[in-house]
């Protein structure tokens, strides 16, 4: 039936893959998945049960009730990444709502990471552009790996706003 309706295709290949049935196909593809980028993929997961949240940005689970929204304290509109060498990695921005200081964290499994950093200083980085400059906010950290910190600054997706969030249970 899929065939004679276009869904899927009749090459060979194809037709080898989905030998054992469409739901196999789809769990093999999940498992290859996982195994090829697990640090990539990111499970909202609940902070108390630790069952998958209906959505990326889900703050309520709807297996226990509990809800997180109380544990974020502020958002923080990221602009640029940035590292002087033998100093931390800053997170340079805006801060969009709420508070920031030290020793809260900084989640960033909504831009792939599956982390929560620990925000190790909050300095002024002064900014010029077409002879204009202000001063935006900086929060270090020093938890990432030599590889997440390229994959960051490379990434170019900027503007990116994240939850800061005061702990885990």
């Amino acid at each position: 039936m899929m065939i004679e309706k276009g869904w899927i295709s009749t090459d060979p290949k194809i037709a080898h893959f989905l030998s054992n049935g469409y739901e196999e196909f789809e769990l093999n593809i999940a498992r290859r998945i996982m195994n090829e980028f697990s640090k990539k993929v990111f499970f909202n997961n609940c902070p108390k049960c630790d069952k998958l949240a209906r959505t990326p940005y889900a703050k309520q689970c709807r297996y226990c009730g509990y809800s997180w929204h109380h544990l974020i304290v502020a958002h923080f509109k990221i602009n640029s990444v940035f590292q002087v060498t033998g100093r931390k990695l800053f997170f340079i921005g805006q801060i969009i709502d709420g508070k920031i200081k030290e020793g809260q964290q900084m989640d960033l499994r909504i831009w792939g990471l599956d982390k929560k950093l620990k925000i190790e200083s909050i300095e002024l980085a002064l900014k010029r552009q077409d002879k204009q400059a202000w001063e935006d906010i900086a929060l270090g950290t020093s938890e990432l790996t030599e590889e997440e910190k390229q994959a960051l600054q490379k990434s170019g997706n900027f503007p990116k706003t994240i939850d800061i969030i005061e702990s885990d249970l």
